[in-house]
């Protein structure tokens, strides 16, 4: 996992005193630094930040912690990007900046927009979370995708026609209390990620009260972190996204791609928690997923697509992300669009 602004641990404190916790003693046992809960600016691990969540909701009896320190959390928390997000055109500009820029407030997280998994007309889900094979603990999953839900609502001034929920473990409490605080009573848990389900005409509803000027000099800041050693994991997605099926993907290419050394490539995408193997791994899965998903390409086509050498390669790709085949995944996938009820 990554660093993250110590921002994320707004709301924090108060939550664990309004349960009469020490939370200095707290923060402590998990390894955090002292004045951590005070601070917005303070680097810490997103693994130091997860385990005080959840040792918080075990040992205070709290199973629904990360909600309630959702629930004091406002945009601002992101800091420049709040404002960049907040004076957005349209929400959908604001999600999209959300998406490209997350990383100068948590390294290891993302807001992507992806086709509905359930192929509902006219619905798209803004997936939140960590990269492809990171166990992400519920309290945060919880925390994060609440806040998404409630930025949205704000951005859009009210509700926003949200669908459903998916979230990928099971209940960290009563059912009823996500359904209250997400104000739908579609939430699905075991789900394959953290999923809002929102009407793809959103992305055009404008965001009143906005002022370009301050939105374009958040963006100029942002850009500025774009193009620093902090932006080289989101970089190097985005290049192997462009050029799957097209170049043979490699260390050397990318890397020329990004005007660095192979070696300090490395080093660089090592110091932000991740390698170039996960990512080229985690844009093959999401090529392969969108392909398997919204077409009926052939197989060897597909495994084309995203830069494998065949379809035998691409069935031991797919076993090992979604414990089945190729075919199985593309015949669910039919299946859930045509019958939203059937089993995932």
């Amino acid at each position: 996992m990554a660093w993250v602004r110590s921002a994320g641990l707004r709301g924090v404190r108060q939550v664990i005193e309004s349960l009469d916790g020490d939370a200095v003693g707290l923060t402590t046992r998990v390894g955090l630094p002292p004045g951590v809960l005070d601070d917005d600016e303070i680097l810490v691990r997103d693994t130091s930040v997860a385990a005080l969540l959840e040792l918080a909701a075990s040992e205070l009896g709290c199973p629904d912690f990360g909600l309630r320190v959702a629930l004091r959390q406002d945009l601002n928390l992101l800091g420049p990007l709040a404002l960049a997000v907040g004076n957005s055109e349209s929400i959908g500009e604001a999600l999209d900046c959300t998406s490209r820029y997350l990383f100068v407030h948590a390294r290891g997280l993302s807001v992507a927009a992806i086709p509905d998994p359930h192929g509902a007309r006219g619905v798209v889900a803004y997936r939140y979370g960590y990269p492809p094979g990171v166990d992400a603990p519920p309290q945060s999953v919880d925390m994060g995708l609440l806040f998404l839900h409630r930025a949205i609502t704000n951005l859009a001034g009210g509700p926003y026609g949200l669908r459903s929920v998916e979230i990928p473990h099971a209940p960290a409490a009563e059912p009823t209390r996500y359904e209250s605080l997400f104000g739908v009573a579609a939430v699905q848990f075991h789900c394959s990620a953290a999923l809002l389900r929102v009407p793809d005409r959103l992305a055009v509803q404008q965001i009143s009260g906005r002022s370009r000027a301050a939105h374009d000099l958040a963006l100029r800041y942002l850009q500025h972190q774009d193009n620093s050693t902090a932006a080289v994991t989101t970089r190097v997605k985005a290049y192997l996204r462009r050029t799957l099926g097209t170049v043979r993907p490699s260390l050397d290419a990318t890397a020329r791609e990004m005007a660095m050394a192979p070696r300090s490539l490395q080093r660089h995408l090592e110091s932000e928690g991740t390698t170039f193997g996960a990512c080229l791994d985690e844009a093959r899965r999401e090529q392969a997923e969108h392909f398997l998903r919204t077409t009926t390409l052939p197989l060897s086509q597909v495994a084309a697509v995203v830069g494998l050498e065949s379809p035998a390669s691409l069935s031991r790709y797919a076993n090992r992300w979604w414990n089945t085949t190729p075919r199985r995944f593309r015949m669910a996938a039919s299946e859930r669009s045509t019958n939203p009820a059937a089993p995932k």
